[in-house]
C-alpha cells in the first residue's frame, strides 16, 4: 500500500462504498506480514517512498518467490538484488511479466504502485568496464524508483579525456553516482567537475593492495572535492536508492512529478 491508495481507502468508509469491518481486513497486515522466515514490510513505501527490497543472496528461491509473491498480490513495485539467473527462472515460472537485469543482477516486477517519473536526471559514472556490475545495480535501482539514468561508463583517469568528453552532459545531471575500483580516484575528478552531489561507490575491483574495495572506499572518504558522499564498497543499491530520494525531494519544491 502507498499513501495514494491509502487516502482512497479512507475515502471510501467516509463515503459508505467500504465498511470499516472491509478497511480494517485491507489494513490487517499493517505494519508487516509474517511469513515465518521474512517479516514483510507492506507499509514501507508510505514511509519511505518505496516498498522494501529484496536482497536476494542467502535466501533460497522458495523463500524468495514467496516474497515476490506477496508483494506482487499487494500490487507493490518489486525490486529483487544479487540475483542470480536461476533466482530470476525461479521468480518467472511465477511472474512470467518479471524482467531480469543481468549486469546488474537485479529482478524487476513492476506492480500497480508504479513510482511516478521524476524529471531530474542521475547520471551513472563508472571508472572501468569491471565495475559495470555495481554501477548497473545503481542504475536499474534509481529506474525502478522513477529517476531518469544515464550512464557513462568506461571513463576512468586512466585515460581522463574519455571523462572530460561528457563534462556538459555531467552538468545538467541532478544527481552524479560515481563507481570506481582501484584507487577511486574517479569521485574527486567528477565532485570537482560539478555543481550538484556526487554519491561515490567504491568497487572490490582490483589487485592485492586494494584490498577488495578498502583502498578506494578510504579514498573516497578522504576525498579534496566538496560534496561527495560514499556508500559501501560495491554498494550500487545504495547509491541508486540514495540518489532516487535526493532528486524526489527536489522534485516536490518544483513540483517537476509526472
Amino acid at each position: 500500500m502507498n499513501p495514494e491508495r491509502l487516502r482512497e481507502l479512507l475515502k471510501a468508509v467516509s463515503e459508505g462504498r467500504v465498511t470499516p469491518d472491509e478497511a480494517a481486513e485491507r489494513l490487517r497486515h499493517m505494519p508487516f506480514e509474517d511469513l515465518g522466515f521474512a517479516k514483510l514490510d507492506h507499509h514501507r513505501s508510505i514511509r519511505c517512498g518505496f516498498p522494501e527490497v529484496i536482497f536476494c543472496q542467502g535466501k533460497t528461491a522458495e523463500q524468495v518467490v514467496a516474497i515476490v509473491g506477496r508483494m506482487a498480490d499487494h500490487g507493490h513495485a518489486v525490486l529483487a538484488t544479487r540475483a542470480g539467473a536461476e533466482m530470476y527462472d525461479a521468480v518467472r515460472a511465477h511472474h512470467p511479466e518479471a524482467t531480469y537485469h543481468k549486469a546488474a543482477r537485479a529482478i524487476v516486477l513492476l506492480g500497480r504502485q508504479r513510482c511516478p517519473r521524476l524529471s531530474g536526471v542521475v547520471a551513472v559514472v563508472s571508472a572501468g568496464t569491471s565495475d559495470q556490475p555495481v554501477a548497473e545495480e545503481a542504475r536499474v535501482t534509481a529506474d525502478v524508483m522513477g529517476c531518469r539514468t544515464e550512464p557513462f561508463y568506461d571513463v576512468g583517469v586512466a585515460g581522463i579525456h574519455r571523462l572530460l568528453a561528457h563534462t556538459e552532459a555531467l552538468a545538467k545531471a541532478a544527481v552524479v553516482i560515481v563507481v570506481a575500483g582501484m584507487e577511486g580516484a574517479l569521485a574527486s575528478v567528477v565532485g570537482g567537475l560539478v555543481d550538484v552531489p556526487v554519491i561515490a561507490v567504491p568497487t572490490s575491483v582490483g589487485y592485492g593492495a586494494s584490498f577488495h574495495g578498502l583502498a578506494p572506499l578510504l579514498t573516497m572518504l578522504n576525498s579534496c572535492a566538496a560534496g561527495v558522499g560514499v556508500v559501501n564498497i560495491d554498494n550500487g543499491f545504495g547509491a541508486g536508492y540514495l540518489a532516487a530520494l535526493i532528486v524526489r525531494a527536489a522534485s516536490r519544491g518544483d513540483g517537476a512529478d509526472e
